[in-house]
């Protein structure tokens, strides 16, 4: 009864150490309950060590996954079910694998085992096809975002090593306390507790307080349509579309505006690329930016292409029933005054809806299981570079990043490699309704923020848009569930921060030392 209390605790602690509703202080002591039930077994004479290390992990994931991700089931329920019991079965897989490197190692090292193995696996969670970083720990702090400005430096991963530091600590002063019993002798090692814990908070405030915003201020407008994904928006034509979108604008827009931006996919009605300029409503969009030429129009917008030469067809292309091949696109678009339109197609995509996974592999096993969220059902098509929109005004360059892109810091910083002093993010969040899912995707913008050192303008169909600066500050939003224009200044940034240029560094080292110690430990006899 007390592994399942313990089990239950660690759950706990990490769900509601989550944002945006959590303080992220509990997320240092998330793990060490669970690391105590590890160790118990672990030197205990119980048969089927590893199935029960197995089961306590998987209760205590299963729990912090349910907590913090459960409004996935408003979109899908067999979608948001995979999700959490999937992404908690590969937590509690990573647990046991420590089971197996402690019984052979020290124990500093098999704790700096668990914790570069754990990177290595939100690394994954970035890069493979189920990718679900959702809960990779730094994100943890973007409610509590002036305690990490120094992801400029580090991304996320400096954000879990920080917590898996914290969580290592404390558990060897539990045991270290379980053994001695004897609090005096341990003040020393909380010392050492509280000045990881708190330094780097400190060092944070500092560079928060001290950081100033240099470049060119550009205005800007997000504009909010508020249309319902599941009645509406696929039923609606691209032109009355615009003419909805061009109201909103109008409350807002004056001679000084340089970027108005409108929601992702927010002309649902798939274009066809090689029509676009023919297209009724793209001409009503002309006729507005060429009514204010120093305008900069960025849209979210499905494409469709259909494929005449079979050698074109791609890993990503469809195959229509009537026998013929199409790419589906979930594109972002820019407009000025000049001819060029300016096109970049989402690349990180929402598994089992945008995408299906190792399909050679899966499709043949279970068939076609992609989730209908509305629309085409179709695999979507990406790109491999990330495109920084050039507008009318020479100081500004935007980064168009679509919905689920905005939680992969590296991805993002490959926007601004690529000339972006500013960045767009255009989602729409109402398939999970009025619930944790869009104010965390919101949340997470500030982590993007931070890292790039870059301004953002956000706008989402039914919210929350909003205007971030590059400390993190939200400086002005709209409610959810609210129709409406968002105007403000924004400021431009040439800089590039450290982990714009290093990426995920920590999670490379942390990578290789993961694998160093599995080949030289696993081999070894069990000390235990």
């Amino acid at each position: 009864m007390k592994h399942i209390i313990f089990a239950i605790l660690s759950g706990l602690l990490l769900a509601f150490g989550w944002p945006t509703y959590g303080f992220p202080v509990l997320l240092f002591i998330g793990f060490v309950p669970l690391l105590l039930v590890e160790r118990h077994i672990r030197l205990s004479d119980i048969k089927w060590k590893k199935w029960s290390i197995f089961a306590y992990s998987y209760l205590s994931f299963v729990i912090w996954n349910f907590i913090t991700t459960n409004w996935l089931q408003y979109a899908d329920v067999f979608g948001a079910s995979f999700a959490i019991l999937v992404n908690s079965m590969l937590m509690a897989i990573l647990v046991v694998t420590y089971h197996s490197i402690a019984k052979r190692a020290t124990v500093n090292i098999s704790l700096l085992f668990l914790m570069c193995l754990w990177m290595a696996f939100e690394k994954l969670h970035l890069g493979w096809d189920f990718s679900w970083p959702w809960l990779n720990l730094g994100n943890g702090f973007s409610e509590y975002f002036t305690w990490i400005q120094w992801y400029e430096y580090t991304g996320t991963f400096g954000g879990t090593l920080w917590v898996w530091l914290v969580n290592i600590l404390v558990y060897k002063l539990m045991v270290k306390y379980q053994h001695q019993k004897s609090v005096k002798d341990l003040k020393s090692s909380g010392i050492v507790i509280l000045a990881v814990l708190i330094l780097p908070i400190i060092i944070s405030l500092t560079i928060y307080h001290t950081y100033t915003i240099k470049g060119e201020q550009v205005n800007v407008i997000a504009l909010q349509p508020n249309i319902d994904p599941y009645s509406e928006k696929y039923n609606v034509p691209n032109e009355d579309i615009a003419d909805m979108l061009l109201r909103l604008a109008d409350t807002k827009i004056n001679a000084q505006t340089d970027l108005l931006v409108a929601p992702e996919t927010v002309f649902a009605d798939n274009v066809k690329i090689k029509e676009l300029e023919n297209a009724y409503f793209k001409r009503k969009l002309d006729v507005y930016v060429s009514e204010h030429p120093n305008l900069n129009f960025l849209t979210g917008i499905s494409f469709i292409n259909f494929i005449t030469d079979k050698e074109l067809v791609k890993k990503q292309s469809n195959y229509h029933n009537s026998g013929f091949w199409y790419d589906d696109y979930n594109s972002a678009m820019m407009l000025n005054a000049s001819d060029e339109v300016q096109l970049y197609h989402k690349s990180k995509l929402v598994v089992g809806v945008e995408t299906l996974p190792y399909q050679t592999i899966i499709k043949p096993l279970i068939g076609d299981f992609m989730i209908d969220l509305g629309g085409t059902l179709a695999m979507k098509t990406t790109q491999e570079e990330r495109t920084a929109f050039h507008t009318t005004n020479p100081n500004l360059r935007v980064g168009p990043i679509i919905c689920y892109e905005s939680v992969y810091g590296e991805f993002v910083t490959g926007y601004i490699r690529n000339g972006a002093n500013v960045l767009a993010i255009i989602t729409n969040d109402a398939w999970w309704g009025d619930t944790q899912g869009h104010k965390q995707h919101l949340s997470y913008a500030r982590l993007r923020a931070i890292e790039t050192r870059r301004d953002i303008v956000r706008s989402a169909n039914t919210g929350i848009s909003a205007l971030i600066n590059a400390k993190g500050d939200i400086m002005s939003s709209l409610p959810y569930d609210t129709q409406g224009a968002l105007s403000g200044t924004l400021t431009t940034n040439e800089k590039m921060t450290f982990y714009t240029w290093a990426g995920d560094y920590i999670a490379r080292i942390a990578i290789f030392i993961a694998l160093f110690v599995f080949l030289i430990t696993m081999f070894r006899k069990a000390r235990v």
